[in-house]
């Protein structure tokens, strides 16, 4: 491996024991082979880090810091702080790279010296590997995602992203008041020294489930947003929103399914449905939309 590699991938880890080996196989076997693998083991106590120094073993190309548990900001900082690379691509420890990730998002950011950061579209998956759809609001003007930032959109999907390594130290990398939305954070201020893409291709598969950050800190986000947006909005020297809007609450495991279900439907992966839609039944039998939702799963349409 070059003293220097092209690309630093940042993937912090906190007893992710389940997915994990999956998660770096997937960044391993990249088409793309200039990179570093840093794996920032947060503190883990289940048998995660057990695995990473069993790829360590066999990957010169995996380097790995671990430490006691500070919560994902401070993992993702201490991970840029040793990595080396002209590009920053981040990666969560329950997500697969598709092998082409690395070597069309390079592509892009040197055909687009503007670009400071470049996404994809990724396929939402189950904890169970399968797939539930497409992503619907993925934006991929660098006007249209920075609107969509700051009206409470998730045009980008933060595991999937490149960056340059000298915007992100431009900007001051990540902020710890903003933990559970350090993405967004990050990436309005990008957003003001450099383009924003995405490209269309699907390059992630982004796994959902019920120990996710969205899912478990679903009630912190929403006063952290509007915090956010308030302070972004007077930094770009914008008036304030006039009115705020409340955010949706956290839903039920059983609401959760449901919704997984009809995605699942609406994009033709019926067997995902089906799935979903029988535990969305146990949870709630009673109820006339889980009655709905299997019926129609059962249908196939």
């Amino acid at each position: 491996m070059p003293t220097t590699p092209a690309v630093s991938v940042v993937m912090p880890v906190y007893n992710a024991r389940r997915y994990l080996a999956s998660a770096v196989e997937s960044v391993l076997a990249q088409t793309f082979k200039d990179f570093e693998l840093i794996a920032i083991d947060d503190g883990s106590k289940d048998e995660s880090l057990t695995i990473l120094r069993q790829f360590e073993s066999r990957d010169p190309r995996v380097r790995i810091l671990s430490r006691p548990n500070t919560g994902i900001v401070g993992a993702l900082n201490d991970g840029l702080q040793i990595a080396r690379g002209e590009f920053i691509a981040r990666m969560d420890a329950d997500d697969l790279c598709l092998p082409e990730r690395f070597e069309k998002q390079v592509a892009h950011l040197r055909a687009h010296p503007d670009c400071v950061l470049v996404g994809s579209q990724v396929l939402l998956i189950d904890p169970d590997d399968a797939p539930i759809c497409l992503k619907s609001d993925t934006q991929y003007t660098h006007e249209d995602i920075d609107h969509w930032h700051l009206n409470r959109g998730w045009p980008i999907v933060h595991p999937s992203i490149m960056m340059r390594r000298d915007a992100i130290e431009k900007v001051g990398g990540y902020r710890e008041q903003y933990k559970f939305l350090e993405d967004t954070d990050l990436f309005l201020r990008l957003a003001e020294v450099g383009k924003l893409a995405n490209l269309p291709d699907t390059l992630l598969h982004y796994r959902l489930h019920f120990q996710s950050i969205c899912h478990t800190h679903n009630d912190e986000q929403g006063p952290l947003k509007l915090r956010l947006y308030e302070e972004t909005r007077r930094r770009r020297g914008m008036s304030s929103q006039p009115e705020a809007r409340a955010l949706p609450a956290a839903k039920s495991d059983g609401e959760q399914h449901r919704l997984w279900a009809w995605w699942a439907l609406g994009a033709g992966n019926v067997a995902t449905a089906r799935k979903h839609a029988f535990k969305t039944f146990r949870k709630a039998p009673l109820s006339f939309e889980s009655w709905r939702v299997i019926a129609c799963a059962v249908r196939g349409h």
